[in-house]
């Protein structure tokens, strides 16, 4: 049940791909989640779990416009600011190819998903912002929440809940259990080695 829900989770992150300047959070959430849902339905090869496509569907529409960095440190914890630059860039890697593994199988059950809005409050000058989604399709509304940050005159994707369960907490107590253990480069090694497990 929980890897259905972080399936779906990060299935809800690749919704939201190129920002636009200016746009209302809310309606950026909108649009692009129906782009993307568009486009995975439109290529068999996502449909069909292809990691390289899924890959470059990330690359393309959604890290420019999701804060990977604070999603990386936000889910390592205080252990975050001892870390080293390398081994920043090497978590930011790892995190990023195990969410990328993790949702290819959600992309390819993609079929007949319909993304409604909830109401939108905010005020004109916040820098940021809660937008509720569902996803809906056979069975029971998926209750999909997005927390955004203005960034310039755009704004950008921090942290993602689906069913109650945020992003960033689910993978900040595992990630805390492999730092206790092994250090940051314990968390290194756990992650490299879960990705290649996942790549066989």
């Amino acid at each position: 049940m929980l890897k259905k829900l972080l399936a779906t989770l990060v299935f809800s992150v690749t919704t939201l791909g190129t920002a636009f300047a200016a746009v209302a959070p809310d309606a950026l959430v909108r649009d692009l989640s129906n782009e993307v849902i568009d486009a995975v339905k439109a290529d068999p090869a996502i449909q069909a779990g292809d990691v390289g496509k899924v890959i470059a569907l990330v690359d393309a529409k959604v890290l420019p416009y999701l804060n990977f960095p604070r999603m990386t440190a936000s889910a390592v914890g205080l252990p975050w600011r001892q870390a080293t630059p390398e081994q920043k860039e090497k978590l930011q890697a790892e995190f990023k190819l195990l969410l990328v593994r993790t949702y290819a199988g959600a992309l390819a059950q993609v079929k007949e998903q319909t993304v409604q809005m909830k109401p939108f409050r905010a005020n004109p000058d916040d820098t940021e912002v809660l937008v509720r989604t569902e996803v809906k399709g056979k069975g029971e509304p998926i209750q999909l929440d997005y927390r955004l940050e203005k960034a310039g005159d755009s704004w950008k994707i921090y942290d993602v809940n689906v069913l109650g369960i945020w992003l960033v907490n689910q993978y900040k107590n595992s990630f805390g259990q492999e730092i206790k253990a092994g250090g940051i480069d314990g968390l290194i090694a756990k992650l490299a080695e879960r990705n290649k497990a996942a790549g066989k």
